[in-house]
């Protein structure tokens, strides 16, 4: 049987970049994919995760990027992960990252995470601290989030509203102290991708700055905006992320990329906040070579298909 070697390559070199319905052509640094990609002799298109009609088995690699109008459909969408071959960050990856419930499991297995009570009903006590953080255990983009002053009346009445709406819609909430090194310091996002051998490995890290500046009054789009500098991270920092890396269901290696979130704590010790494996932004633009390194790695691992 003869075989068109053109029509193999490209069937073999086809991924999808997924997305979701408001950002059909990729958020900005995701974009810094495509070229690197099309060098490399992959056909990149860009697909929203729920899009009707789409064909996932064609593409050799379906690689999460930028759903983030996931989280009130959380169910939907981790069905919808089983459903897909090919995908990076894998299935069983997606349902157990996308609720923060995960924090407890790496908090049991030794992993330093900041702080946290969990709440489905309205009987919670803040956490000690001069202000505490109220947040939906399945959400993206600080979304849902506010920060509340502990001796304040009419902040914690806020507090206790603001808990109350999300549990009202079902959600579980996450009561944390406010790190109010966040606010000098900032936070630290480590990014890991693979390396020549195909290993996860620290890649560039990120200064982002303090989001939270009050009490959650509903925000418009899919993300907070926030402020990003490249950082270089300090040792502490980096023995978090391979904690956290190490007690992932699994382990590391099945994954295509990675990002640790770290603030300092009361004593300077850096504390996991998240970690992030379904769809964080990586940050590509704030470091040289970084997206021509994933998009190595993506094309490294698009598998033929027959």
């Amino acid at each position: 049987m003869t075989v068109n070697t053109d029509t193999a390559t490209r069937e073999r070199s086809r991924v999808a970049l997924v997305t979701c319905a408001e950002l059909p052509d990729l958020d900005p640094d995701d974009r810094l994919l495509i070229e690197p990609l099309r060098a490399l002799g992959v056909e990149v298109t860009p697909v929203a995760w729920d899009a009707a009609g789409v064909d996932w088995a064609s593409f050799g690699l379906v690689v999460l990027r930028s759903p983030w109008d996931y989280t009130s459909r959380r169910d939907e969408f981790v069905a919808w992960a089983a459903r897909v071959p090919g995908l990076a960050n894998p299935a069983d990856i997606v349902r157990w990252n996308t609720d923060k419930r995960y924090l407890g499991e790496l908090a049991a297995a030794g992993v330093p995470v900041v702080p946290t009570v969990w709440a489905t009903d309205d009987t919670w006590t803040p956490p000690a601290g001069e202000a505490y953080v109220i947040k939906p255990a399945v959400g993206a983009g600080s979304l849902d989030t506010g920060r509340y002053r502990l001796g304040d009346p009419d902040e914690a009445k806020l507090a206790r509203e603001h808990a109350a709406r999300l549990v009202a819609a079902g959600r579980t909430v996450m009561i944390q102290p406010y790190l109010s090194a966040v606010d000098t310091y900032g936070e630290t996002a480590l990014l890991y991708l693979p390396d020549e051998s195909g290993k996860l490995a620290f890649s560039h890290a990120i200064r982002k700055g303090a989001m939270l500046d009050g009490p959650d009054t509903g925000t418009t789009g899919l993300y907070k905006e926030e402020t990003i500098k490249p950082r270089v991270p300090i040792d502490a920092e980096l023995a978090v992320g391979a904690q956290a890396l190490a007690a992932i269901p699994g382990g590391p290696d099945q994954l295509l990329y990675a990002r640790v979130d770290v603030i300092p704590g009361e004593d300077g010790s850096p504390l996991l906040v998240e970690l992030e494996l379904t769809e964080p932004s990586l940050f590509l633009a704030t470091a040289e070579g970084a997206a021509g390194r994933l998009a190595a790695a993506i094309a490294t691992r698009t598998p033929a298909r027959s």
